[in-house]
């Protein structure tokens, strides 16, 4: 169902006509009867007035829209929107959370969700910034009310959309549990990282990952390049057995090594592939894992 018929349903089974929702919205009646036929939909401070009203998550409007599955494991949530309307570069800090997860889609909004389960004051507790510079987007998650970066990392996730048709470089600065990276084609992704757990699935271009703790890393796809910059850490990456790669380590007391099944194995890299494994930093080691991965 779309957000279009949605809104009409909520509406008549609210015994309410176009007039009498559009005053209490705080719009004209010409507005309501846009978003019912489908020619465009609200903006943010109206769509949290829709969810309000109606007591429904704007997740639950927006999932036919946005091409997402209304998710019953959150009870609290947050969200912010902007209009993107041309190549911009992205530049975010996150700070804590439990999970993070950062995707492309066929869309025109940047759009970052704060969910949790324990944390129902987000709204207030959480404050999410946009600004809009020229040709560049930033991004920053700020921590109100006293709320702590371990409490953030205990209690809320954060999940964020870009529009693939406005994608530029995209640096992201975050510090969490797990960190996930879908369906994203751009020339640069620079992910400036505190995480142990770290996905890459369907991802196009150069991808860079500054993080000195021991990571896992699963490539359920490269197309492109992946390089580590690591001090000190002994990390694994995990990449499809089909696909071909070069592997490269640079800089001081770095080593590669390679593993199938979970066993020491001969170096299967392929010198002069397209797809490149990088490994730099300082004292540190990146065994790499050819792994089968369902379709």
């Amino acid at each position: 169902m779309t957000f279009a018929e949605k809104l009409k349903t909520l509406r008549k089974q609210a015994k309410m006509s176009q007039e009498q929702l559009a005053e209490k919205l705080g719009v004209s009646r010409q507005a309501v009867t846009k978003w019912e036929t489908d020619a465009g939909i609200p903006d943010i401070e109206n769509m949290m007035a829709v969810s309000a009203l109606f007591d429904i998550s704007i997740d639950e409007l927006l999932s036919n829209e946005k091409g997402t599955k209304k998710s019953a494991e959150y009870l609290y949530e947050s969200v912010t929107e902007y209009d993107i309307d041309e190549p911009k570069r992205y530049d975010m800090k996150f700070g804590g959370a439990k999970k993070f997860s950062i995707s492309g889609y066929a869309g025109e909004k940047i759009c970052v969700r704060l969910v949790s389960n324990t944390m129902p004051a987000l709204q207030s507790d959480f404050k999410v910034k946009i600004d809009d510079v020229k040709r560049r987007i930033d991004v920053d998650v700020n921590r109100k009310n006293g709320v702590t970066e371990a409490a953030a990392k205990e209690a809320v996730s954060i999940f964020v959309q870009i529009p693939m048709p406005y994608l530029g470089k995209i640096e992201c600065a975050v510090n969490a549990e797990t960190v996930e990276v879908r369906a994203l084609q751009c020339d640069s992704i620079e992910l400036d990282v505190k995480t142990s757990n770290l996905m890459l699935k369907d991802v196009v271009g150069a991808v860079e990952i500054n993080c000195n703790l021991d990571m896992e890393v699963v490539c359920q796809s490269l197309q492109g390049e992946v390089a580590l910059n690591q001090v000190s850490a002994t990390s694994k990456i995990h990449v499809p057995q089909d696909v071909a790669f070069t592997a490269i380590a640079k800089g001081i007391g770095t080593s590669i090594i390679y593993e199938k099944d979970g066993k020491r194995a001969e170096d299967f890299s392929v010198p002069e592939a397209e797809n490149v494994i990088e490994l730099n930093g300082i004292r540190s080691e990146l065994i790499i894992s050819a792994d089968t991965f369902e379709k």
